[in-house]
């Protein structure tokens, strides 16, 4: 897999927040009061159920934070499926700057681990058919970058990733405007060339509507299967097809069956369990 790394630019303000907050005005306290400062060890990262691994470089970050002297070892990558029992990476030296940052690092690589095995389920669900898993912006404030990153990890692909970087004309912004013409017409008289145009709809009547004012991609939202073909059947290829509303793993095959180019899935950013990895110490 291809996945390009986030900038250490975005990564350490979020890695130094969390430290920050763990560690208060008094530091980790119960180390400080229990491990030697000379002590050194090595620390193995666990998986303790199967998954695919996102979030080393963070993980990597709340350690380096603490000692920059420590030495952190990937065993499996970003992106990589890993068995229950298997080791994702090592980290040695100092044994008090480990304990430390250990539960910043884990709760960053578990929850984006977990991000990225809840979509590669969703990917293996759809094998066989050209849609693409997507996220939405339904992600943890502050942590859209990271969690979008997470999706791409585990096969997905990026929705937009704010509102400045495509129209996307919902219910809400059809109901003000007074219909989906005028809201079609005004979005393209606001933005430039380069903005992509999306419209969201729920009925057949409306696609049609939309489809006469000629956007780039159209919403399909709560749709059947069945009106979901029927849909793509009328678009023609006129338009990008993005399902979307209440997609399940049951579900999802079926979905994609439609012939839909996107399936967007808020779940795998605001739901997503987090994935039991560990670290393990020498006893």
């Amino acid at each position: 897999m291809n996945l390009a790394p986030l900038s250490r630019l975005i990564l350490e303000p979020l890695v130094r927040a969390a430290l920050v907050e763990d560690l208060g005005l008094a530091g980790d306290i119960t180390t400080n009061a229990i491990v030697p400062p000379e002590v050194e060890t090595q620390a193995l990262f666990v998986a303790r159920k199967p998954g695919v691994v996102a979030g080393l470089d963070l993980a990597k970050l709340s350690l380096e934070l603490v000692d920059p002297s420590l030495t952190f070892s990937v065993a499996k990558p970003d992106g990589t499926h890993v068995a229950a029992g298997e080791t994702i990476a090592t980290v040695s030296g100092k044994a008090a700057p480990i304990l430390i940052g250990e539960r910043v690092a884990l709760n960053f690589l578990g929850h984006l681990s977990g991000i990225a095995t809840a979509t590669a389920k969703f990917v293996k669900a759809v094998e066989g058919h050209k849609a693409k898993i997507v996220c939405t912006r339904k992600t943890t404030p502050g942590l859209r970058a990271i969690e979008k990153y997470a999706v791409r990890a585990g096969g997905g692909q990026n929705h937009r990733f704010g509102l400045y970087d495509e129209v996307l004309i919902k219910d809400n912004h059809i109901a003000i405007a007074g219909g989906v013409t005028a809201a079609l017409r005004r979005a393209k008289q606001h933005v430039g060339h380069m903005v992509k145009i999306e419209i969201e709809v729920d009925s057949l009547e409306q696609l049609r509507e939309a489809l006469s004012e000629k956007p780039d991609v159209v919403l399909l939202d709560n749709m059947t299967p069945a009106q979901l073909a029927e849909a793509v059947k009328i678009i023609d290829g006129r338009a990008i097809t993005e399902a979307s509303g209440g997609v399940s793993l049951e579900t999802a095959a079926a979905v994609a069956a439609s012939g839909v180019d996107l399936i967007a899935i808020g779940w795998l950013t605001h739901s997503a369990p987090t994935l039991d990895i560990g670290l393990d110490f020498p006893d």
